[in-house]
C-alpha cells in the first residue's frame, strides 16, 4: 500500500510540474484591448426606444451612422409623421404635450437622439418638475416617454397607452459606485 502512495505520489508531482507554467515569462503580445482597425457605427440610442420607435425600418442604418448635430434636418420629418400616425393625442392641430409641445416641436427635439444633462441642476428624465435633464438609475424612462408621447397636454389622455407598468428596479440600486444593483 505504501509503494501505491509512493508511485501516487510522484505521478501527482511529476503532473504538476508539467503543468505548472513559469510565471516570471514576459507576455510577448499586447496585454490590453487591441483598437486598430477599422470601426463603425452601429447603433445610437441617446434616449431609449426613441430610435426605436420613431425611425422607420428602412432609415435604421442611415440613422445610427449620422452625426447627432445632423439628425434633426434627417429625421424630424418622418419622426413627426411618426408620432402623428401612431398616437391619438396629436389627432387634432395645435395637440400638445405636457411640456407644451406641438408634434413639430417634439420630434424637433426626439430627432437629435442625444441624453440631455443638466450640468447645474436636477439630473433625471422626469421628477414631476425637472424633465429631460439627464437620467437617474430609477428614473421610469419608458413611462415617460409615453406619457409624452400619449398623455397629452396634462398626461391624462390614452391612459392606456401611458404607462409600461414597470414602477422599480427588480433589485435596489447601490448608493455607491458602481451604483447598478448588485447581481442576483
Amino acid at each position: 500500500m505504501k509503494t501505491i502512495k509512493n508511485i501516487l505520489a510522484v505521478v501527482l508531482i511529476t503532473g504538476m510540474l508539467f503543468n505548472c507554467s513559469n510565471d516570471d515569462d514576459m507576455p510577448t503580445g499586447p496585454t490590453g484591448p487591441n483598437f486598430t482597425g477599422t470601426f463603425a457605427q452601429q447603433d445610437q440610442m441617446g434616449r431609449p426606444a426613441v430610435n426605436t420607435v420613431f425611425v422607420s425600418s428602412s432609415s435604421k442604418d442611415d440613422f445610427n451612422i449620422t452625426v447627432p448635430s445632423n439628425q434633426n434636418a434627417a429625421f424630424q420629418a418622418m419622426f413627426q409623421a411618426n408620432l402623428e400616425a401612431l398616437s391619438p393625442a396629436y389627432a387634432n392641430p395645435g395637440d400638445m404635450n405636457a411640456l407644451g409641445l406641438d408634434s413639430a416641436a417634439f420630434t424637433g427635439l426626439l430627432a437629435t437622439d442625444v441624453l440631455n444633462v443638466s450640468l447645474d441642476g436636477t439630473t433625471t428624465f422626469f421628477d414631476g418638475t425637472n424633465v429631460l435633464t439627464g437620467r437617474a438609475l430609477a428614473d421610469d424612462v419608458i413611462t415617460v416617454e409615453l406619457l409624452l408621447i400619449f398623455g397629452g397636454e396634462d398626461f391624462t389622455e390614452n391612459p392606456g397607452l401611458s404607462n409600461d407598468n414597470v414602477d422599480a428596479n427588480d433589485k435596489p440600486f447601490l448608493s455607491s459606485f458602481p451604483y447598478l444593483a448588485a447581481p442576483w
